[in-house]
């Protein structure tokens, strides 16, 4: 893998944009937005995501398996998905298994043919094509994606 770039200066800006979109129930391609809670504050976090389909089923990749979504993912394992005015609580399970985070990562550039270059451009695959993308799958982080169970109801309640 090569050096991984500083994240571009434009992301931040970007991921603003995307956000402010769909608060305003516009859609951009496949950017959905992951609001999760934070996991000092509990605050709730949201990033753009582009959930994909493999095998029949969903994923979210981080690119930067540290980044504060990721980490946020990893404590509180739901959050809210959402495209436009759409949105789902689902969970969130981290793929540690190598070969379905290699299939995931395949597949990326053919099912976010607009996110996968900017992979290359921060240089965590060497360029935007599926056999660059899986030999990066061990340096990113790999989310499965599913429905929240329904909420329990209280047996004791009125």
């Amino acid at each position: 893998m090569p050096d991984v770039k500083p994240v571009p200066r434009w992301l931040r800006a970007a991921n603003r944009a995307a956000l402010a979109l769909s608060r305003l129930g516009l859609t951009m391609g496949p950017v959905g937005v992951l609001t999760v809670p934070g996991r000092r504050t509990g605050k709730p976090r949201s990033a753009p995501v582009s959930p994909l389909t493999v095998s029949g089923g969903r994923y979210v990749v981080s690119a930067l398996p540290d980044s504060d979504w990721a980490r946020n993912v990893r404590a509180a394992g739901h959050a809210q998905l959402s495209r436009g005015r759409r949105s789902e609580p689902v969970t969130l399970t981290e793929v540690t298994d190598s070969t379905l985070k290699e299939q995931v990562m395949r597949a990326y550039p053919r099912e976010v043919p607009k996110g996968a270059p900017m992979f290359a451009r921060a240089g965590i695959t060497t360029s935007p094509d599926p056999d660059a993308f899986a030999a990066a799958a061990g340096h990113v982080a790999v989310f499965q994606v599913r429905p929240a169970p329904p909420a329990r109801r209280n047996e004791d309640a009125p």
